[in-house]
This record gives structure tokens, C-alpha cells and sequence, in this order.
């Protein structure tokens, strides 16, 4: 899966692949390879980077088109 959001985020941020890799603690090869999709992301990265980027993980993964996650009512 290619996650073109994540490029889109980060871009947005006017971050560059080895600033996003470095809050992850990985390397911008294996960060370069999350947002073409050869690698599946790490839950955990994945969670850091939607509190990093104030979105959600359905964003993320185009799950939804709404950035900010609203919990349902009960």
C-alpha cells in the first residue's frame, strides 16, 4: 500500500524524509520506504506520527478523508 499522505503530511510540515525518520528513531531509507509502501509501517510509528501531525490513523491509512478523529457518541 502506497501511503501517499504520509509524503503529503510530511510535506505540509516543509519536513524533509530525514527529519520525519529521526522522530521515529529509524533511518530516512527506512522512513522513504514506509511512503512508498515496500514496508508496512510500525503500529507504533504510525501512532506517533498522527499525535506528530494532529490526525488520525484512518487518515493516515485513507480510511477516511476527515484529518481530525471524533470519537462516537454513546
Amino acid at each position: 500500500m502506497y501511503f501517499q499522505r504520509l509524503r503529503d503530511l510530511r510535506e505540509d510540515a516543509e519536513l524533509n524524509q530525514t527529519q520525519v525518520a529521526e522522530l521515529l528513531f529509524t533511518s530516512q531509507t527506512v522512513y522513504s520506504r514506509y511512503e512508498r509502501g515496500v514496508l508496512t509501517i510500525p503500529v507504533e510509528h504510525l501512532l506517533i506520527l498522527a499525535d506528530f501531525y494532529n490526525v488520525s490513523t484512518d487518515y493516515i491509512l485513507g480510511r477516511t478523508n476527515e484529518k481530525n478523529y471524533r470519537p462516537l457518541s454513546k
